[in-house]
């Protein structure tokens, strides 16, 4: 019979942690759906698909593609910040 392996004496308690396998992270969060509003709101094009109203003697298309942006920024904010982007797990 093999004898069972003896730990190594080199090896600190965090360097094999470290090795430990890690569980896998789940991003389900309800909040996510709302990542759809930019990529859908976009595709709608009655919303753009007239010239009036102007503003600043844009046409509606132009003017509202910056909104379009500043949609995705702020729904992609809201989502990182109510899901808990960035802190440490």
């Amino acid at each position: 019979m093999a004898e069972p392996p003896t730990p190594d004496p080199d090896i600190s308690d965090n360097q094999a942690s470290a090795s430990a396998p890690v569980q896998a992270r789940s991003d389900r969060s309800p909040w996510n759906w709302l990542l759809i509003l930019p990529i859908l709101v976009p595709l709608t094009t009655p919303l753009f698909n007239h010239d009036d109203p102007r503003l600043l003697g844009f046409p509606v298309f132009y003017w509202l593609q910056l909104a379009f942006i500043l949609l995705g920024v702020t729904t992609t904010t809201i989502v990182y910040r109510m899901t808990g982007g960035g802190a440490s797990r």
